[in-house]
This record gives structure tokens, C-alpha cells and sequence, in this order.
């Protein structure tokens, strides 16, 4: 391991935010904290946020990272940042020089994608550590008293986080009070007397929010609990950007270390080891998506098509639905060697389905986009409450069957928040199934 001084990670910090100006790119100032290992899987646990809520699952996180960076079955992040003004980033003192100004210019990527790219909007990342650190106190207030108690709080927080990601997926969506919505019913029937509908129907509209819905609508709630289901909410909505963007975030990181590195005429002892590592980074994962690979790939190709200016503007407007579909090829699979496969249970084996010729390459593409960030997750929705109470969801089926067996788990801890019973709609294996 190479030696270093804080001197001269202020000295390369400066050359690279100077070459980052000059490329136009427009981010948070960056806050670095130099830290070791043991602190670096502390905060890998807590998925980087040192406010965050105290749960058991992050301590697990913890405990599984460290025995097995310890069996030296994994490595730690060479960087890990905030989403946040400004932006807090972790640099581990362990890691060489040459590692630290690669992270440099790959964090001032992120935090550039951050500011600019729309996912972003309603992240408010000028109070976010602010929120989190309040809603850890309250968190822990709760803990610690004696008429509640941990035990209460996790059963909470543990079917919560089943449902976390239950929410928007898309800025600007808001959430519509089953007031707001008749209103809205009852403006139109007065504009047609021949419009119909149910005001007696809860929820009027499919409700996408199932933490908000049931914070506001179970009738068993304590006040703690529904503050608890919003805290998850809150939280859910800072992490569903990243989820929905991974591959063009790391992809855009990638992209700017790459250009900012090659400007700042590194010497032979540390472009040498810069250009290993960042081949290390973006190398093809085999039977998986290399999330850095893919991403910086695609914007190789945009910005040979269409220049950097362009590219910056494409990083603004997209999420990783909307990119690949848009910018995704033939020539670029066929490049990247990308098939889809799937598991045949009566032979308990993999078969390739398809692959990126003239014939196959368009579903080769949507099966990808299929398998990226939320969309790997089954969306449900609040159909509606029923007689007796009975709230009754419904699962969007896109072809994919839920997993019987999670999908028991998820209704059970639903219905732990709902406090009555609770009816799931899906289709598996081709049939109407109820939970």
C-alpha cells in the first residue's frame, strides 16, 4: 500500500474539481471522511447513513459483511456517498493513493448525477441527514420507553420494511386522500350529470402507496405506529432513486472518473495502478449485470453518437427503465454478449431463451429491463376495503408469478399493520391465487 497525507488528497481534490468545472458538470460540494474498515462496513450496514434508525436487520448486515470480508470472501466499497448537500462522502484509510482519486472523481460523478438527474427532485437533500437523524430519535425515544419497548417497535418496523418499496416509484407522484379523491369525483359529476361512480368506494382510484394508505386508513394503529409507517416511507422515498437508476449512476461515475483521471496527467507510479483498478470496476460480471460495466458501456456509445454535451443532457431526464430502452440496440447487445436464460424446474436446469440476433434481440432487451433496479419487485395496489374491514390488494401481474411462499410471508406482516384480515389477488401458474 502506497503512502499519502491529507495534503495530498486536498492537492488532487482541487485538480480534480477544477477539470470537473471545466467539463460543466454541476455538483454538491463534497464532505470526505477518512475512515478504516471496521467503520466503512458500519456504514455499509447502514447503507451509508449514519442517522439512520436503529433495526436489528442493520446490525445482521454487519455482522454477514464483516465475517466474510474477514474469510476474504468479499472486498468493502472503495468509496460510499451521501445523497445530500453536501454531500458526505466515506474514503477508507486503509486503500492507496492511486484508489483514493479514482473515488475522488467517482464521487463528484454521483454527486453530480444527484443534483441533476430528475429521480432526484423530492429527495431534499439539504435537511436529508437532518430527517433521518429526527427520525432515529424518535426511533430510539420509542425504544426506550417503557410502555413500548424494542420488542414493539420491530414487529412494526419489521412488516413495514416488507412493504417499503410499496410506494411511488416516480417523482411527482402524489398521494391523494380518499378526501382529495371526492373532491375530484364530485367536481366531475357536477360537470356530467351522466358520470356515475361509488363515493361510498375506499380507496376511489388504485392506491400505489401502500404504507401511506395504511397509516391512514387501519382502524387498529396506534399514533407511534402509523409515525413509524411514514418514517419508512420517507425513507423508502430517498432510497428509490438510487434503486432506480443504479446502472446510470454507476455508469455516470464511471464515465467521469474515466474523463477527469486521464486530465489530471497522473505519474506512471499511480496511472498505472488507476488504470487496473477502474478495468476491475467496469469488468463483466459472469451470469450477472455488472451495473458499472453496463452503465459506462452505454454512455461510451452515446457520447461517441451524439458528443458529452448530449450526454449530460440524457443523464438528467432518464431512469434506467426509460435509458436502456431508449438507447439500447442490437450492435450494443450483440457487443456486450448480453442472452436471457431461464430455469426449467422439471429439468433443474438453465436454458438459454434467447439471444441478440435479428430475431431475439429485442426481447433479450426487455427481459433486461425486466430484471433492474424496483422492477425485479412486484408491484400491488390497494384495490379496495371490503365488508368486515377487509382490505383487499391486488398483485399487477407482468408474467412473472410471485413466490408463493414470500408472497404468505409479505400478507402475514400486512396484516400485523392492517389489524384485520387482508386479501391478495395474484395469478401463479396461470390461476386466479388468493392469500
Amino acid at each position: 500500500m502506497s503512502t499519502w497525507t491529507e495534503a495530498d488528497l486536498l492537492y488532487w481534490d482541487e485538480k480534480i474539481s477544477r477539470i470537473a468545472t471545466d467539463l460543466g458538470l454541476d455538483w454538491h460540494p463534497i464532505d470526505y471522511e477518512i475512515i478504516d474498515y471496521q467503520e466503512m462496513l458500519g456504514a455499509m450496514a447502514y447503507t451509508g447513513l449514519p442517522t439512520h434508525y436503529r433495526h436489528w436487520s442493520y446490525g445482521k448486515e454487519y455482522e454477514r459483511t464483516h465475517t466474510l470480508y474477514n474469510m476474504g470472501q468479499t472486498g468493502l466499497p472503495y468509496e460510499m456517498i451521501i445523497n445530500s448537500n453536501p454531500s458526505i462522502a466515506y474514503l477508507m484509510k486503509e486503500n492507496a493513493l492511486h484508489i483514493h482519486v479514482l473515488t475522488m472523481a467517482h464521487c463528484v460523478g454521483h454527486s453530480d448525477f444527484f443534483k441533476n438527474n430528475r429521480m432526484f427532485a423530492n429527495t431534499n437533500p439539504n435537511n436529508i441527514i437532518d430527517s433521518f437523524k429526527s427520525a432515529a430519535k424518535y426511533v430510539k425515544k420509542l425504544i426506550e420507553d417503557p410502555s413500548i419497548g424494542i420488542n414493539k417497535v420491530e414487529r412494526i418496523l419489521d412488516a413495514a420494511h416488507s412493504i417499503k418499496y410499496q410506494v411511488p416509484r416516480y417523482p411527482g407522484i402524489k398521494y391523494k386522500t380518499q378526501q382529495e379523491l371526492l373532491a375530484v369525483e364530485k367536481a366531475k359529476m357536477e360537470a356530467d350529470p351522466k358520470y356515475k361512480t361509488n363515493l361510498e368506494r375506499v380507496p376511489l382510484e388504485p392506491q400505489y402507496n401502500l404504507l401511506r394508505f395504511i397509516a391512514e386508513h387501519s382502524k387498529h394503529l396506534k399514533e407511534w405506529e402509523r409515525n413509524l409507517l411514514l418514517i419508512v416511507e420517507e425513507s423508502s422515498k430517498y432510497f428509490i432513486p438510487q434503486a432506480m437508476t443504479k446502472i446510470m449512476n454507476e455508469g455516470w461515475a464511471c464515465t467521469i472518473h474515466y474523463k477527469i483521471v486521464n486530465e489530471l496527467n497522473l505519474p506512471d507510479d499511480l496511472h498505472l495502478p488507476f488504470l487496473k483498478l477502474h478495468n476491475q470496476v467496469i469488468r463483466p460480471h459472469l451470469g450477472q449485470v455488472n451495473p458499472y460495466h453496463l452503465g459506462y458501456k452505454l454512455f461510451e456509445k452515446l457520447i461517441k453518437d451524439f458528443g458529452f454535451d448530449e450526454a449530460k443532457i440524457l443523464r438528467e431526464i432518464h431512469n434506467d427503465i426509460t435509458f436502456l430502452r431508449c438507447y439500447i440496440d442490437q450492435e450494443f447487445l450483440e457487443e456486450m454478449n448480453y442472452f436471457s436464460y431461464s430455469f426449467k424446474k422439471t429439468k433443474k436446469s438453465l436454458t438459454i431463451d434467447q439471444i441478440s440476433d435479428d430475431s431475439g434481440w429485442e426481447k433479450v432487451r426487455d427481459e433486461l429491463i425486466k430484471n433492474v433496479g424496483l422492477n425485479r419487485l412486484p408491484v400491488v395496489y390497494v384495490d379496495e376495503i371490503e365488508k368486515n374491514n377487509v382490505l383487499s390488494l391486488v398483485h399487477e401481474h407482468d408474467g412473472r408469478d410471485l413466490d408463493v411462499a414470500h408472497g404468505q410471508k409479505v400478507h402475514d406482516y400486512i396484516k400485523i399493520l392492517w389489524g384485520d384480515d387482508v386479501k391478495l389477488v395474484s395469478t401463479v401458474e396461470n390461476e386466479v391465487w388468493e392469500f
